[in-house]
């Protein structure tokens, strides 16, 4: 090509001004995600070796990371941060259910025996808001802020009741059966707003039954799930026509008040 008519190309996406922010967020997150329960501290090694980065960059990210009161030098490496309580403290006040509903689920697994759950739907997904486990030693156990899937489950059979067919179909595509697990979905979803009520047993785990019913908000849309699980054994349906009357009680009280979640809304 003659000197004077070159094109200059202009920035990719991966080069544009903000795409390196973007990407250092991403990896902060990525070292914050590190510390678990299990692991409550990380060193520079560790980090290194379980994102890839190079020791200069993750240097420089951690410094960043302390220096915002996230992360906490300790002799044994880094340890989540006091500036991680103020949101914390926040994160708390805003997803808390509200007391009455903490109320019911407690006397549901009292009265019950199993382990009573709160769902509300994100995007393909539904997640664990709220739970009261059940004082047996055999129990179910999922805990807050766990994502599950929505293709089996009787939570998903009532929170998916007023999705558009747009949602079914992502929903169903996420599925070991892809799309033709529509069609079995629609089954359920209206087997369940007929019965007012839905079940599931050993859908998405062997030996786990559970029973749901809807949370509406003012509008009558669901907003919601209550639910009770445990072993399929003892889903007898003496007990789980029991669970249902309970559960229906509990979720009209849930809808007269008025449920208030972020993810709810």
């Amino acid at each position: 090509m003659a000197e004077g008519n070159s094109l200059t190309q202009g920035p990719t996406p991966a080069d544009a001004p903000d795409a390196g922010g973007v990407r250092s967020v991403q990896r902060a997150m990525e070292i914050m995600s590190l510390l678990t329960e299990s692991r409550p501290s990380v060193t520079i090694r560790e980090i290194v070796d379980s994102t890839g980065l190079a020791k200069t960059t993750v240097i420089r990210l951690v410094q960043t990371l302390e220096q915002n009161g996230l992360l906490w030098a300790t002799s044994h490496g880094y340890t989540a941060g006091p500036g991680l309580w103020r949101w914390a403290h926040l994160a708390n006040r805003s997803w808390e259910v509200p007391p009455e509903t903490r109320h019911l689920m407690r006397d549901l697994a009292a009265t019950h025996r199993e382990t009573v759950n709160l769902y509300v739907t994100r995007d393909i997904s539904r997640v664990c808001v709220a739970q009261e486990e059940s004082p047996q030693a055999l129990r179910h156990v999922v805990r807050v802020g766990d994502e599950l899937p929505m293709w089996a489950g009787a939570s998903s059979k009532v929170l998916l009741r007023d999705a558009p067919p747009a949602l079914l179909a992502r929903v169903a595509a996420s599925s070991p059966w892809g799309q033709s697990h529509v069609a079995t979905l629609r089954v359920w979803l209206d087997d369940a707003t007929a019965a007012g009520f839905a079940t599931s047993d050993g859908e998405r785990e062997s030996g786990l039954s559970a029973v749901a019913v809807a949370v509406t908000g003012r509008s009558g849309r669901v907003v919601a799930a209550l639910c009770l699980s445990g072993p399929t054994m003892r889903f007898t349906p003496e007990r789980v026509a029991e669970f249902v009357e309970s559960l229906k009680v509990a979720a009209a009280r849930m809808s007269e008040t008025g449920f208030d979640h972020p993810l709810a809304r």
